[in-house]
């Protein structure tokens, strides 16, 4: 079993107790990727996405229980980190596939990140850990050139009329990088017309 579904195995019978009805958790980030692949890297945070039906009680129960430094944390070595939902750079609507360990779980229910619209996301931080696991999702042949361009301008198109939409540009630098020196292919011209500035 792997650190992070034994996490989430912790989680569940911890909270469990306290938690009258099954909670879904997006998950996204690596995370996402080890759940889904055979990638393994070590990941200190397993990333939530904040939306509906995680409110604003459930985020702070979860905080409470398995966030940063809690007894859960010490424990197994990884955190839950609640992102809120206008933060991550993805597609809309954005594909989820529920994790395998569902059926023994008895108060959550985690759903992972579609691979390619994780790398999608990571377009926009673009660290080397994120080229890392990018590159990683490359060497498994997990990010077939189509879907990504495809993908990519499903975001741009959901963030256009946004605030983040002034640094669109930079992610599609961040995506002809990936394409030029990850997949080996020509850059895919995106067309920016119509962002917000």
């Amino acid at each position: 079993m792997l650190p992070l579904e034994e996490f989430f195995h912790d989680l569940d019978k911890t909270w469990g107790a306290s938690q009258k009805t099954r909670v879904r958790l997006n998950l996204i980030g690596s995370s996402a990727l080890l759940l889904q692949t055979s990638y393994r890297r070590g990941t200190k945070d397993a990333d939530v996405l904040e939306i509906p039906p995680l409110d604003e009680n459930t985020s702070t129960a979860l905080r409470n229980v398995a966030g940063k430094d809690t007894a859960l944390h010490k424990r197994r070595g990884i955190y839950l980190d609640v992102v809120s939902s206008g933060v991550p750079f993805m597609p809309h609507p954005a594909i989820w596939h529920a994790a395998a360990f569902n059926s023994a779980l008895s108060v959550i229910d985690v759903y992972a990140l579609d691979v390619v619209d994780v790398v999608v996301s990571k377009l926009k931080r673009f660290n080397s850990n994120d080229r890392e696991d990018v590159d990683a999702m490359v060497g498994l042949d997990r990010l077939p050139h189509d879907a990504l361009v495809e993908r990519f301008l499903a975001a741009v198109d959901w963030h256009r009329g946004d605030a983040s939409a002034e640094r669109i540009p930079h992610y599609v630098n961040n995506l002809h990088q990936v394409e030029r020196d990850m997949l080996g292919v020509e850059e895919t011209e995106i067309d920016l017309v119509g962002l917000r500035y």
